[in-house]
């Protein structure tokens, strides 16, 4: 694409209204529409932002000439359906976590962008949070040294959740938790092996034939010496809300704050013992932005009653990363070039987590990650 903006539509306007002004305020795009099947709900957010388009039906938005891209934000069963059918209508895609629930419509969106050029992102926030662009500014700097092992966390108390989520096994969203992982060496997972541990309500088992409270994966790096624990719970397990992401280096380590709201702590090798680890204040990097959005990683979007979406909320904001995935899909698509993650990243993000929870219901069985989630 030349240098012009960014016909973008959003669909979906529960967390997806926070990304509204951050495409409004942004140089490279232009806002032109809105999609939400609640007709009196479009009506109150798409006339707030005075945004040009508004739709119920999504079918129709995907008919309108004048959008270059569709950015989604709906529940997770639609993901890979409306995902499909924007690819098969022209369209780019920026779509919120999970890419799909089934290994076959992952496959399904990395053929389409083969086929077609178009540009898939999955819009993962944790490798655009502060926490995570800090670990990875070590590692360029090489203050990290040699990489040895990284582990991540997702804990959440998703009782009073609607609709699909009672009962969701544990890994089978687990994107926050494998997508940094892979991502700070852009890897890519070669094979998973996970077990179950404990047992929720009887009557959340029936939903998904999933007994377990928490899952526990262990990821097999392609290529690579690296290897990545993971675990993950959602019900019946007292926890409060923590999206971690730890990382162990021959030099130095970063572990993140055990509650919400304490330093992260940096490791530092060949120190004396009682100096080794020492609090560290995670910086924002609102720097990497284009001025216009750079306020954005620090505040976050309301909705017309004054509160926060539950996720965003739950989230602790997100670590500052709406504005920085908004600007890379923008970018990728003004420069030409895949996002990150693309569509084979993303698949292989999004695999991992449904293969793991396969592999827990075999006993832990070590299952190999299909071809399409990894270059040859």
């Amino acid at each position: 694409m030349s240098e012009r903006q960014i016909n973008i539509a959003i669909v979906g306007l529960g967390f997806g209204s926070e990304f509204i002004p951050i495409y409004q305020a942004h140089p490279d795009a232009n806002l032109v529409a809105v999609c939400q099947r609640n007709p009196e709900k479009l009506d109150a957010v798409a006339d707030h932002f005075k945004v040009p388009k508004k739709y119920t039906s999504y079918d129709e938005l995907l008919d309108d000439p004048d959008v270059d891209a569709v950015h989604i934000n709906t529940p997770i069963p639609d993901h890979a359906e409306q995902s499909i059918k924007a690819l098969k209508k022209g369209k780019h895609v920026a779509c919120t976590v999970p890419m799909a629930t089934s290994v076959e419509d992952c496959e399904a969106i990395v053929k389409l962008c083969a086929e077609t050029g178009l540009k898939y992102m999955m819009m993962e926030t944790v490798v655009y949070a502060r926490e995570f662009l800090f670990v990875r500014e070590l590692l360029e700097k090489g203050e990290l040294g040699k990489v040895q092992f990284v582990q991540a966390s997702h804990q959440q108390d998703m009782d009073g959740w609607p609709g699909y989520w009672p009962g969701l096994p544990p890994m089978h969203y687990a994107t926050h938790c494998v997508g940094p992982c892979l991502a700070l060496t852009r890897g890519f997972a070669e094979a998973v092996s996970c077990f179950g541990s404990g047992r929720i309500r009887e009557e959340m088992i029936d939903c998904y034939g999933s007994p377990f409270a928490v899952e526990t994966t262990h990821i097999r790096f392609k290529d690579s010496d690296l290897s990545a624990r993971i675990y993950r719970s959602l019900f019946d397990t007292a926890r409060q809300y923590r999206e971690s992401f730890d990382v162990y280096g021959s030099k130095k380590s970063f572990e993140w704050p055990l509650v919400e709201g304490e330093p992260a702590i940096i490791h530092t090798a060949k120190k004396p013992e009682p100096e080794i680890p020492a609090p560290v204040e995670v910086p924002d990097y609102a720097h990497l932005l284009p001025e216009p959005i750079q306020s954005f990683t620090t505040q976050g979007v309301y909705d017309l009653e004054g509160n926060e979406h539950l996720s965003f909320t739950q989230g602790g904001g997100h670590g500052g990363s709406h504005p920085h995935l908004a600007h890379e899909f923008l970018r990728a698509l003004v420069e030409d070039r895949d996002p990150f993650p693309n569509a084979m990243e993303s698949a292989n993000w999004t695999c991992t987590g449904i293969l793991a929870h396969e592999s827990a219901m075999k006993g832990g069985e070590v299952i190999d990650m299909p071809a399409f989630t990894m270059p040859a």
